[in-house]
């Protein structure tokens, strides 16, 4: 293979002058027999060449569904963009023609999924999905791109790779399965990793190994990566910066060292008082109170009011909007600067 090849994840050229992914203003609609729900309210993020933006919330605070909007990847219908642009290098992904689309996934942006298992084929042997990356985007013959696949492989640390190209999904552990995404999704070196729940169903020890695998791999790539997850612990030694989604909507984002020494939100309170701590053995972890509002009929006033410690009046009637509250930082709470202050 050419020095060009996919495996060698060379420094790339600094991106032009912008945000190498800008999302504004970012709606999507889910059409049910029930009614319309509103599972993204007007999502603002951005991210920069080099950069790894955790993206935080329960489940069911629109993490994902943000991450499939930018791969173009939502089944339309029942889902719907009503409003939004997402821009990739100054382009707006969603007014690109669809072929145009497709040849951005792999090459521009690239997603790991949650559930490996299911996110791979368990009829084709692991080396031939990763090399169909080589044979489709590239035209590499199936020897070059087993070859190729057998690299990729141990790039990501799996053991006796050679040996276990031809091996079935099914004949990995969930770490190594995880490990066989992160390897298809940087065979084509990515501007952009998106890693949807990585760690999910993992331990603990193995979790650990698949972050500094990340990275590792930013690092040496150069790519920026998004990642999302509900687990704060997870990304504190990764994450540039964090933005903390709420009801299908960002309530808050900063620096990552900034949010964890005081956050400016209620919400983002409430999940660093959920992490476990060693001085804690045998007290009560905290939780916060009640549940996710129902998107099929969002409550007035501020999304996360009726379980939020700190409502007032104007909580309830008055939605607040994501604002810069301090240099580098914003929140969704009429209320931050008080936070902050304390």
């Amino acid at each position: 293979m050419s020095d060009s090849s996919p495996l060698q994840l060379s420094d790339r050229p600094p991106e032009a002058e912008g945000h190498l992914l800008q999302v504004e203003d970012l709606h999507v609609d889910f059409h049910t027999r029930d009614g319309v729900a509103h599972a993204i309210n007007g999502v603002d993020l951005h991210l920069d060449a080099g950069e790894t933006l955790a993206v935080l919330g329960e489940s069911g605070s629109g993490k994902s569904v943000t991450a499939q909007a930018i791969m173009g990847i939502l089944d339309m219908p029942p889902a719907a963009i009503p409003t939004g642009r997402i821009l990739f290098r100054g382009q707006d992904l969603l007014t690109m023609p669809d072929e145009e689309r497709r040849a951005v996934r792999g090459p521009g942006i690239a997603m790991i999924f949650q559930d490996a298992l299911s996110s791979l084929n368990p009829v084709f042997p692991v080396g031939w999905q990763i090399g169909e990356m080589f044979r489709v985007h590239r035209g590499l013959n199936r020897s070059d791109a087993r070859s190729a696949a057998v690299r990729l492989m141990e790039r990501v640390n799996i053991p006796a790779a050679k040996q276990r190209v031809n091996a079935y999904p099914h004949q990995f552990s969930g770490g190594m399965r995880q490990r066989i995404m992160i390897a298809m999704a940087i065979a084509l070196e990515p501007s952009i990793l998106i890693a949807d729940e990585p760690t999910t169903a993992l331990d603990v020890t193995v979790q650990a190994q698949v972050m500094d695998l990340l990275g590792q791999l930013r690092e040496e790539s150069g790519m920026s990566l998004i990642l999302i997850t509900h687990d704060l612990g997870v990304v504190a030694d990764i994450a540039d910066r964090i933005a903390v989604m709420y009801a299908g909507s960002i309530v808050e984002s900063a620096g990552v060292h900034d949010l964890y020494r005081r956050p400016g939100h209620p919400y983002t309170e409430g999940l660093l008082q959920s992490i476990p701590r060693l001085d804690m053995k045998g007290e009560e972890l905290f939780a916060i109170k009640g549940l996710p509002p129902n998107l099929l009929r969002m409550p007035e006033g501020c999304p996360f009011h009726p379980r939020c410690h700190r409502v007032r009046d104007v909580c309830r009637v008055d939605e607040p909007a994501l604002r810069e509250v301090r240099p580098g930082r914003r929140s969704k709470c009429h209320f931050a600067e008080e936070v902050l202050d304390e």
